[in-house]
């Protein structure tokens, strides 16, 4: 079943891949995250590899991620829900 809302945890990894400029493992974009679970992290660099929001490396021992330079291009709609979550989680008290 694929949820049409965004989650904090998605726009905390949308936010980090995003703010760092590089190519990043998941267990690397898990500690730069607070209080979210790697397999979380996971799941979550994959859906945004799947909207064509993130380029991924297929490289030996771990996956890396970056945030695509041709994301807006490739999904503005998505980029803008996750620009528009970044903004009502900011201004909420947070949940996890």
């Amino acid at each position: 079943m694929e949820s049409n809302e965004v989650s904090v945890h998605e726009v905390s990894v949308y936010q980090a891949l995003k703010s760092a400029g590089r190519w990043m493992t998941n267990k690397e974009i898990h500690e730069a995250i607070d209080n979210i679970a790697q397999r979380t992290v996971r799941s979550h660099t994959l859906k945004l590899v799947k909207l064509g929001l993130v380029d991924q490396a297929e490289v030996f021992p771990g996956h890396r991620y970056k945030w695509s330079d041709k994301s807006e291009k490739r999904n503005l709609t998505y980029v803008n829900r996750l620009d528009n979550a970044s903004e009502v989680f900011a201004s909420s008290p947070r949940r996890d």
